[in-house]
C-alpha cells in the first residue's frame, strides 16, 4: 500500500487554509446543550487518559518545540536534529509535537542516537502528520490536552525557530515555571539570531514598563551549541536537586 497518497499537500498554497471545523471549534464556539458539554468532558478526560497511560514509563525526558515548516537542508532542522542525538547519547527522551520540520529532526537524531523518540500530534488538515522517526506516538484532538503532555513529562525544554505555535509553547511553559506550576526548568532557546529581536522586545517593553520581573529572564537561556544545551540542562537539574 502507497502511504504517500495519504500523507496531506504541504505545498505553500495550502499554508494558512481554513481547516474543517472539529470537536475543538465546536468545544470553543459558546454554550451549547449540557450534554454536548458533558460528552465533551468525557471525550476530553479519555484523551487525557490516553496520554497518561503511554507516556508513564518514558523516563527522564526533554521536549522540543519548534516549525513544521523547515525542511531537512535548513540550518536549524539540522541543528535540532543534532539535539536530538546529543540529549539520547546523554540518557534523554526526545519530546516532540510530532510533526515534520523541527520535530522531525529532533526526532531523528533521537533515533540515530540510540534514544527514544516520542510525538505527541495534534489533528491537523495541512501541517501536521507524524514524521518516520517516531518509537512512541500518541494523537490528540484537543491542543490543551496534548500541551500538557508535552510538559507534564519533561525535565527541559529546547525551542527551535518556529511561529505562533511555537511562541505559544515556549510562553504558557514560561508562565508555569514563573508561577511555580512546574519546577525550573530550563528553557534553551536555540538559534540566537533568530530569537534576538524577542529578547530585546522583554527586555527593552516587558522588563523596562514593569509588567514582568527582570529576574524572569534567568528562566531563559540561548545558545546554539547541541552540546551546551546538554550542560544547560546538567546544572538545572544539580540545583534542583540540592547539588
Amino acid at each position: 500500500m502507497n502511504n504517500e497518497s495519504n500523507k496531506p499537500d504541504q505545498t505553500n498554497e495550502e499554508w494558512g487554509k481554513q481547516p474543517p471545523k472539529g470537536a475543538e471549534h465546536s468545544l470553543l464556539q459558546g454554550p451549547r446543550l449540557r450534554r454536548q458539554e458533558l460528552w465533551t468532558a468525557i471525550k476530553v478526560f479519555f484523551e487525557f487518559i490516553q496520554g497518561f497511560r503511554k507516556l508513564h514509563f518514558i523516563g527522564p525526558c526533554v521536549t522540543v518545540f519548534g516549525s513544521a515548516r523547515f525542511e531537512e537542508d535548513n540550518e536549524y532542522y539540522k541543528i535540532a536534529q543534532q539535539v536530538g542525538k546529543e540529549l539520547a547519547e546523554s540518557g534523554f527522551a526526545t519530546m516532540t509535537g510530532g510533526g515534520p520540520g523541527i520535530m522531525e529532526a529532533a526526532n531523528r537524531g533521537a533515533r540515530e542516537g540510540g534514544g527514544l523518540s516520542i510525538g505527541c500530534n495534534i489533528e491537523l488538515p495541512h501541517e501536521q502528520h507524524p514524521n518516520p522517526y517516531l518509537d512512541l506516538f500518541v494523537d490528540f484532538k484537543y491542543f490543551f490536552v496534548r500541551k500538557v503532555m508535552l510538559v507534564k513529562y519533561s525535565d527541559a525544554f529546547v525551542v527551535m525557530p518556529g511561529g505562533f505555535g511555537t511562541l505559544d509553547e515556549v510562553f504558557e511553559t514560561a508562565v508555569l515555571i514563573q508561577t511555580g506550576k512546574i519546577e525550573k526548568f530550563p528553557i534553551i532557546m536555540m538559534g540566537k539570531a533568530f530569537w534576538e529581536p524577542m529578547r530585546s522586545f522583554i527586555e527593552e517593553s516587558l522588563i523596562a514598563n514593569g509588567t514582568i520581573y527582570p529576574e524572569a529572564m534567568d528562566l531563559i537561556h540561548m545558545t546554539d551549541d547541541p552540546k551546551e544545551v546538554i550542560e544547560i540542562i546538567a546544572n538545572a537539574q544539580a540545583k534542583l536537586n540540592g547539588n
